[in-house]
């Protein structure tokens, strides 16, 4: 019996190869399966059975988390009534290794009657479903990866490729941004790097702890203490920030000056220059400040300089952006 770790890499090997040899496959088919989609005032339909059908699910939800209307459609339940959700303005992208599945056969009087644009997605150049294509994308492979030679595997991978490579396509012609992936991700992880601000976060009013040069330290350290953000501002009388003083600020002290840091002003210990940020920055720009400088909070500062708020390393990592 075979390795099964010389197995997975026969395996794995297999399908780069049939991923590979899709560039020598593409020619002008595609580029015109670009225009047709980016053409289109409707939505992209992607309808498959079986194996082909999940693949079918992943390159729909690509295409419409990138910037490309898309949903998937069951092409069993297209046959028996679900046709009613495709309009003339919409794209099919009908995907079948053979290019023979009845169920996707089926519906292709449908498409030429009402002149939906269809473009295929098979092994197979001149399947029926290929020469009833407007457009025919060839994602034959040599071999899959099953040595019965019969379980989708290279085909499968193969055919999700070539739906990523579409999606890509598609996104760059589009000019889709960061700014437009967030719009359409705001609740994912990535999306909250690309949507969250630091305004969004950041403490302001009665819970920013300010205080000024003048203020001793042990009312510095109470006012620490009751906003709970281990850090306080030091301002002048127009809130202009002068520097910050941390929970690592009064540890120092305590080891330069002993018990004489609590007799001490809040300017005579502050961090001076303290590290800034606009709230109109991302969260995630923030968090990467304060990771390159081993800090867990930056003073936000107005236009003019006036202390605005503080966003602190826990109220990012709170919303899950890491």
């Amino acid at each position: 019996m075979d390795n099964i770790l010389d197995i997975a890499k026969k395996v794995l090997k297999t399908e780069a190869d049939a991923v590979f040899g899709l560039i020598e496959k593409l020619d002008s088919n595609f580029e015109k399966a670009v225009e047709i989609v980016y053409g289109s005032k409707g939505r992209v339909v992607v309808t498959g059975m079986g194996k082909s059908g999940l693949v079918g699910k992943k390159i729909a939800a690509t295409l419409a988390s990138t910037g490309t209307p898309a949903f998937f459609l069951h092409p069993a339940e297209a046959i028996h009534g679900d046709l009613g959700m495709v309009t003339a303005d919409d794209v099919i992208i009908a995907i079948s290794n053979s290019g023979e599945t009845e169920e996707l056969v089926g519906i292709i009087p449908f498409l030429k009657r009402f002149n939906v644009g269809l473009i295929s997605m098979t092994g197979n150049p001149n399947s029926t479903l290929s020469k009833a294509a407007d457009v025919k994308l060839d994602v034959s492979v040599r071999e899959e990866a099953c040595p019965l030679g019969v379980v989708p595997t290279a085909s499968t991978t193969a055919t999700l490729a070539m739906g990523d490579a579409l999606a890509v396509a598609l996104l760059i012609k589009r000019g889709y941004n960061e700014e437009d992936f967030a719009f359409f991700h705001p609740g994912g992880s990535l999306g909250k790097k690309l949507f969250i601000k630091v305004k969004d976060l950041m403490h302001t009013g009665d819970a920013l702890p300010v205080v000024s040069p003048d203020t001793s330290m042990t009312k510095a350290v109470m006012e620490i203490s009751s906003k709970r953000l281990g850090v306080a501002i030091v301002a002048d009388p127009d809130k202009k920030i002068l520097g910050v003083i941390t929970d690592g600020d009064l540890r120092r002290g305590i080891e330069k000056w002993g018990k004489a840091v609590f007799d001490m002003k809040a300017g005579e210990v502050m961090t001076k220059n303290p590290k800034t940020i606009s709230e109109d920055e991302l969260a995630a720009k923030a968090l990467a400040i304060m990771e390159s400088k081993a800090i867990t909070s930056l003073a936000v500062p107005d236009e003019a300089g006036k202390a605005k708020g503080i966003i602190h390393l826990h109220d990012i990592l709170r919303e899950g952006i890491v």
